[in-house]
């Protein structure tokens, strides 16, 4: 079973910068699209980024600006570059890989902290 694990969450203070990685236990064909989501304590989980598999972007609205979402196809990792973090950044990060736009696969999360 496939298996995506998040890795690079912590504590840092506003206006720091963390980098999320996201890696496949086993290589994975036919991946459209590799995203982040978040979910903060109390609320839903929400979008942070996706890119797809020709390369393009997209971003929330609060993100934007300050986080980068960038791939390694031969590494078959994602990465989330994330600065000038708020507090209101701290959720739990997901990835979610999806193949052959109908399956998605979940990561377990990582905690993001920011102190203010």
């Amino acid at each position: 079973q496939v298996q995506l694990v998040e890795s690079g969450g912590g504590l840092v203070q506003t206006g720091g910068s963390l980098r999320l990685s996201c890696a496949a236990s086993q290589r994975i064909f036919n991946i459209n699209a590799m995203g982040w989501y978040r979910q903060a304590p109390g609320k839903q989980r929400e979008y942070v980024a996706t890119i797809t598999s020709d390369g393009s972007t997209n971003y929330a609205d609060s993100v934007k600006g300050r986080f980068t979402i960038s791939r390694d196809n031969a590494k078959n990792m994602v990465y989330l570059q994330m600065n000038s973090l708020t507090p209101e950044d701290t959720a739990v990060y997901y990835c979610r890989w999806t193949q052959l736009s109908v399956i998605h696969y979940w990561g377990q999360g990582t905690q993001v902290t920011v102190s203010s």
